[in-house]
């Protein structure tokens, strides 16, 4: 997983609605873009290559904006994002979710199909999305102002006035509670409960973002209207925009589109989760021939000093598919897994370092000695040069991929804002992955990570074999 994705569990996709008369000309944009990929690839060693300039300001009532011209295209991608995650949910598990998700139900005067009508017939794209640090609202619209000023106004009404209506509330409280229920029956769903149970214990990031069955059940409409008013603030929020906009137009969307939110304040900060003080192992029976096995502790935070240190690591560890140290280990040497892996999620406060794979059950144990003791020798003996420098060209060449389009710029937009990240971010990556050194690879993960102080879960496996192969009791 890449360090600079959101956290995994994404509790509602994007809802996106086109009109057929626009469809095409949308596609048509879209194989430009196609089109420009192998000129934007030969970019990344050329000493002529920039990332995009990044400007912000306040709004009057507090929303920060993070704003990139973009005038190639003719379009314009909006995304608000509101420290209003599952982390904020307190005793009533899934409210930022369920939250989330009636946004675009009723707004105004309008109803949820006269709303997805009217996007549909501008041609725009309206999504919304619930994580544990945030959640989002997206819009997608040709800067045409026949299309783009009727598409403002829209998404301005889902933004301010969402009315939450009492229809809605019960279908999607429903589907909220049946999407629970068939992830019992998950083995990926339920060892993702199980890790970051066992990792985060009582702090805000343990419970999934949906909710708990019995914790959705008991939410009402009136705790949704509470959750809104309380977290969907200009204070709390941030909008990134990028498109084809100069700044004068950029500074009137942000103001037209937050100017009716409450200014109300900032969300107060999560405080940090414990680190484990010895290792956890769960097994999870379940009626399969496969063994899903989670190994890992808390990672870094988005403004970590060890982030790049750790980045480029785990890329050698683990992080870079096929070539990677546990993928040699557990899938060409030894043909254990398909696929094995290793990750960091960075999030407000300590997201999780992760390792994974999925075996038949006879081979899990072998699977989890492996994974441990490649982990150790790389604690322990660190990278080799070929590795870092080939590290380096992958992550640094691959770089300009990443921001090959306004949506992906406007994700990192997003994350900028929202994690307080320096302004020259983008155009700082790459010298700062070039600067990580062996030593800082070595040094980070000896101090940071600790194969004796990590949580092992298996959905599949027999508890003692299991525990033979972690060394833990």
């Amino acid at each position: 997983m890449d360090i600079n994705s959101e956290e995994s569990e994404k509790s509602k996709g994007k809802r996106t609605t086109q009109h057929q008369g626009q469809r095409e000309t949308m596609r048509q944009f879209k194989y430009l873009i196609l089109g420009l990929f192998p000129f934007i690839f030969s970019l990344a060693s050329s000493p002529l290559y920039a990332a995009p300039k990044i400007e912000h300001w306040l709004t009057d009532n507090g929303a920060r904006v993070y704003f990139v011209p973009a005038p190639d295209l003719p379009m314009i991608d909006i995304q608000i994002t509101f420290d209003a995650g599952s982390a904020r949910d307190e005793a009533k598990k899934g409210i930022a979710h369920l939250t989330n998700s009636l946004l675009d139900e009723g707004a105004g005067k309008l109803n949820a199909d006269q709303i997805a009508e009217q996007f549909e017939n501008l041609g725009a794209e309206f999504g919304t999305g619930s994580y544990r640090d945030m959640s989002i609202m997206t819009l997608r619209s040709l800067t045409d102002p026949a299309l783009l000023t009727p598409a403002l106004k829209l998404f301005a009404l889902t933004v301010n006035q969402p009315t939450f209506p009492v229809e809605s509330f019960e279908r999607n409280q429903k589907q909220t509670i049946i999407a629970i229920q068939s992830q019992l029956q998950s083995p990926r769903s339920m060892i993702n409960k199980a890790f970051f149970k066992a990792l985060y214990g009582d702090h805000p990031y343990s419970a999934p973002s949906l909710g708990f069955e019995e914790s959705v059940t008991a939410l009402t409409r009136e705790d949704v209207i509470k959750h809104y008013q309380h977290y969907y603030v200009a204070k709390n929020a941030v909008v990134a925009i990028v498109g084809d906009v100069n700044r004068s137009a950029a500074e009137a969307i942000a103001t037209q589109i937050t100017q009716g939110l409450e200014a109300g304040q900032a969300a107060p900060t999560i405080a940090p989760p414990a680190a484990l003080e010895k290792g956890i192992v769960i097994n999870i029976e379940h009626p399969s021939t496969q063994t899903h096995i989670s190994i890992g502790q808390l990672g870094v935070t988005r403004d970590d000093p060890d982030l790049f240190a750790l980045h480029v690591g785990n890329h050698i560890l683990g992080g870079s598919g096929l070539v990677s140290r546990i993928s040699e280990e557990i899938r060409e040497k030894r043909g254990l897994a398909y696929s094995a892996y290793s990750f960091f999620s960075p999030m407000r406060v300590a997201g999780p370092f992760m390792m994974g794979l999925q075996t038949r059950n006879d081979q899990s144990s072998d699977a989890i000695e492996v994974m441990f003791a490649t982990l150790k020798a790389f604690i322990e003996n660190g990278a080799t040069t070929a590795e870092l420098e080939a590290a380096k060209r992958n992550i640094t060449g691959g770089f300009p991929l990443r921001i090959a389009s306004n949506s992906k710029i406007l994700g990192f937009l997003g994350n900028i804002g929202f994690y307080n990240l320096p302004l020259d971010y983008l155009d700082s990556y790459n010298a700062r992955i070039n600067a990580v050194t062996l030593e800082q690879i070595k040094e980070a993960f000896k101090r940071r990570v600790h194969p004796n102080k990590m949580v092992t879960v298996t959905v599949g496996a027999t508890p003692p074999a299991v525990k033979a192969a972690t060394g833990f009791e």
